[in-house]
This record gives structure tokens, C-alpha cells and sequence, in this order.
């Protein structure tokens, strides 16, 4: 007789529990998409999405490793609008390692169909299918992915992420064709200046030192997302972000990625710069003002820190 009530108990206390983590899941799927259509009202519509691009003609990534071609569009509207950021992003799913390749917008190329051009051009030209084929003819590099980012979202984005600002060192006034002036100095930058911040290149370094902004400001970020208290903003993160994201990106390896960065947050970014130093010289051709590279040193130098290891890749520069 004492055994039939404790097997009474038992399944009642089993049905309790799996009713309890039933409700439980069902709370967490209701706030995630509260929160997601949240994001979604409070981000206006973006331009990237209203643009169709043809077929992305990807690799399939071998041995968990992925290469994303990342893109920011300086579209205002044109039709035919050149990459304003150009970077590869190099992503290990076993060791959950993440590298950030940033190629210069006036790198002096062979776009196919349209001769030597500045990489940026090949955007313009063809969308992303083309900049894959320009990136693989140039540099022997296979790219899995891609995602496009329109800048006019970067600022809500860093919000969310960030509402407590990314501090930096400016090191000069900045104003000329960003809509603002930064002062100089260390200070806390949100949305809205931190965009100014990265797209700024009218001073010494010109081009090169808003490729090192851009490096610095997306590691602040990693490091700010990946914190505990903004994983439960990931659902409303996603919803803004929608309308200025474009990607072929599936979601199974988004969430894989998400978690691997999230579990090893405590990684750094490793960086590189193509041209990488002492491989190119300033010179104008037809195209205007371009970075006439060695094609050869800067195609080995990408190939090397893209499939280094670890601490390979850290020594990189």
C-alpha cells in the first residue's frame, strides 16, 4: 500500500515539474518575442533591406571554421552605392576563436568584368556575389557568408548593447564630413557619436586610422555584448537590428556563434589590415586616388592570419 502513494507522489511530483518547466519555457518564449517586436517598433525602416541582391555563390565551410564577409553600405538612398567598410571576419566553432580582417576601400584590384578598380567599386558593381569573386580572384580566399549593415541602424544598435556609452581617446577634433564635431580628448561615446567616431578619415592617417577606430570600437563592442545582463537583451537586439541587416547567414549557425562568444568571452579579437605595412604606394590612376598594392605579400600575409592558430594569430599586425 506504501508503495502505490509513493508512486502516486512520484508521478504527481514528475507531472508538477514538467508542467512547471513547460510554463517556464512558455514565459521565455513569450518575453523573447515581446521583446523582439519591441526592437522591431523602435527601429525605423532600413534601406538595406529594400535592395535585392543577386544569388551569394558561398563556399560551404569546412571543419567549422567560417569566413563572413562583413559590408557597410554608405547608401543614402543611390542605387549603386560602393562599400564604405569592408572586412572579413574569420570565425572557429571548435575553438570559438575570432579573427577581424578589415581591407582598405581604395586597394587597387582586378574586379572581374570591370578591370582594375578600388575594392570598394565592386559592391557597386554587383553586390556581394561580386566582392566574394573579387576577394577569392585577388587573394585566394573562400567566403562562406555575408552580411551587410546599414550604418543608420550602427547607433541603435550600440545602444542597446551599450546605453552606458564606449569610452575612447580621441585624439584630434573631428567634424569634417561626419555631421558633427568630437572634441578631443577621453570620453564616453553613445549611438550616435560612435558612429561619427568610426566613419571619421579626414586626418593624418586618412583611411588607416578609421580602420583602426573601426577594429578598436567593434572589440569594445564584442566585449560589452557577450556580459551577462545583455544576453536577455538578445531578442530585442535581433529585432533592431532586422531592418538594417541583410544576410545569408541561417539561424542554427547565428546562435552557434552567439554561443561560442558568449561562453568564451574572454577572447580577444585578433586583427589585420590589409595592405599590411611596407606592401603598397599611393598613386593616381583613372579611378581617382588608390593604394597600389603587392598583391602577392598582402595575399600571403591574409592567407597566413586567417588560417593561423591561436597564438599565431594574436602575433599578427
Amino acid at each position: 500500500m506504501g508503495s502505490r502513494v509513493r508512486a502516486k507522489k512520484k508521478r504527481r511530483w514528475l507531472r508538477l515539474s514538467l508542467l512547471s518547466l513547460f510554463t517556464f519555457f512558455i514565459l521565455i518564449a513569450v518575453f523573447c518575442i515581446y521583446q523582439y517586436k519591441n526592437g522591431v517598433s523602435e527601429a525605423s525602416s532600413g534601406q538595406i533591406n529594400q535592395k535585392v541582391f543577386g544569388d551569394f555563390k558561398g563556399s560551404e565551410p569546412h571543419y567549422g571554421e567560417l569566413n563572413v564577409l562583413l559590408l557597410g553600405s554608405d547608401s543614402r538612398g543611390e542605387a549603386h552605392a560602393r562599400s564604405d567598410t569592408l572586412m572579413i571576419a574569420h570565425y572557429d566553432q571548435k575553438s570559438h576563436q575570432l579573427k577581424l580582417a578589415s581591407i582598405m576601400r581604395d586597394t587597387y584590384v582586378d574586379v572581374p568584368g570591370h578591370g582594375k578598380q578600388k575594392i570598394n567599386a565592386a559592391f557597386a558593381f554587383g553586390g556581394p556575389e561580386l566582392v566574394r569573386q573579387t576577394l577569392k580572384e585577388n587573394f585566394g580566399v573562400d567566403i562562406n557568408y555575408y552580411a551587410i549593415v546599414d550604418f543608420e541602424g550602427f547607433s541603435k544598435l550600440v545602444d542597446i548593447i551599450a546605453p552606458k556609452g564606449i569610452a575612447v581617446n580621441i585624439p584630434y577634433k573631428m567634424s569634417y564630413g561626419i555631421g558633427m564635431t568630437l572634441e578631443p580628448g577621453k570620453q564616453v561615446l553613445h549611438g550616435d557619436k560612435l558612429l561619427g567616431y568610426v566613419r571619421f578619415r579626414h586626418d593624418r592617417l586618412s583611411d588607416f586610422g578609421r580602420v583602426e577606430r573601426q577594429q578598436e570600437v567593434l572589440q569594445k563592442i564584442k566585449d560589452q555584448a557577450v556580459r551577462v545582463q545583455n544576453i536577455v537583451k538578445l531578442p530585442k537586439l535581433l529585432g533592431t537590428a532586422t531592418p538594417y541587416i541583410e544576410t545569408n547567414i541561417d539561424t542554427p549557425t547565428l546562435l552557434s556563434i552567439g554561443k561560442g562568444l558568449i561562453t568564451e568571452k574572454s577572447k580577444k579579437i585578433d586583427t589585420l589590415r590589409i595592405p599590411v605595412q611596407n606592401s603598397y604606394e599611393n598613386e593616381r590612376v583613372n579611378v581617382g586616388d588608390v593604394l597600389n598594392i603587392d598583391l602577392e605579400k598582402n595575399k600571403q600575409a591574409l592567407n597566413d592570419f586567417l588560417n593561423s592558430s591561436e597564438e599565431e594569430g594574436r602575433s599578427q599586425k
